[in-house]
């Protein structure tokens, strides 16, 4: 079991690596079957004369399989990843065969001013392959717990 974070454990600059997630191309069908039915997503054939030029994991995957890992293996924060707000990107493709791992870095951390029991923690996470290809970056601001309120 890992130790438990809380607000006054995170300083800006921590960083963290999480465990990895290898991709197979019947993930990613069975995934865009059900959430993100597109033919790039789901047909090979399709898919390579699509903007993506073959097989893709729909980006919401991508997240998907990104918030598993920080749950699993990224920072254990009090009371779980409770998120605020978040910016998205996905500057690549992520394809079949994959193999998925997340690294992030602390930010900003702020006290709450109107509640004394919790803060926010501003998380850049990005989310690499096995060649160390950027295939998401996240920003999330996240309610952290304080250990006890000042």
């Amino acid at each position: 079991m890992r130790e438990l974070l809380y607000l006054e454990d995170l300083k800006p600059g921590q960083r963290f690596t999480t465990g990895s997630h290898p991709l197979t191309e019947d993930e990613i069908k069975s995934f865009a079957r059900d959430y993100d039915p597109q033919p790039f997503h789901i047909d090979p054939e399709a898919a390579r004369d699509s903007f993506f030029g073959g097989l893709a994991a729909s980006g919401w995957q991508t997240a998907a399989i990104s918030m598993r890992l920080q749950v699993e293996s990224g920072p254990s924060l009090a009371g779980g990843m409770i998120g605020a707000s978040m910016e998205l990107a996905w500057p690549r493709p992520t394809r079949p065969g994959d193999i998925l791992h997340v690294e992030s870095e602390i930010l900003d951390v702020t006290p709450s001013r109107s509640k004394p029991d919790r803060g926010f923690m501003t998380l850049k996470s990005q989310t690499l392959n096995q060649k160390g290809e950027v295939l998401q970056i996240q920003t999330t601001k996240l309610l952290v717990w304080r250990r006890k309120a000042p």
